[in-house]
């Protein structure tokens, strides 16, 4: 069964996100928080939407080893150190989560950092995805 998406029109309208997911399933993945680091451990990328890209490709790469898929995400929080910044190429970022991930927004978060553990990285995004019965 897929996650349900829940966005009650009492609330503001939602945009690259849901403001609830309802999810039942057999397999729960938590996926560790992936910066823009390629394989070889180092950062990639000077701009904040070319290190959204790469850490969010890293992501799905996690969830896909687990047997899932985007639509499978059930939370995703987005760790920045400029939220000015990450406000600033929102609709950037929305489209290379769209080209990457689709249209199933899962409950998310944008929390400011003072830095990550990688101190070149400008992102790090984790989550949890819930997959159907196996």
């Amino acid at each position: 069964m897929s996650p349900e998406r829940i966005n009650p029109a009492e609330l503001a309208p939602p945009t690259g996100f849901s403001h609830a997911v309802a999810v039942s399933g057999s397999r729960l993945v938590f996926l560790a928080g992936q910066t823009a680091l390629d394989a070889e451990g180092k950062v990639v990328g000077d701009t904040l939407p070319q290190q959204f890209e790469r850490a969010l490709g890293n992501l799905l790469t996690a969830l896909t080893a687990s047997g899932g898929t985007p639509a499978d995400l059930a939370r995703v929080t987005v760790y920045a150190v400029d939220v000015e910044d990450y406000r600033v190429h929102a609709p950037e970022l929305g489209r290379i989560w769209r080209r990457l991930a689709g249209r199933d927004y899962p409950a998310m978060a944008v929390i400011g950092v003072v830095r990550l553990w990688d101190v070149p990285a400008l992102v790090e995004l984790d989550g949890i995805a819930v997959l159907g019965t196996e």
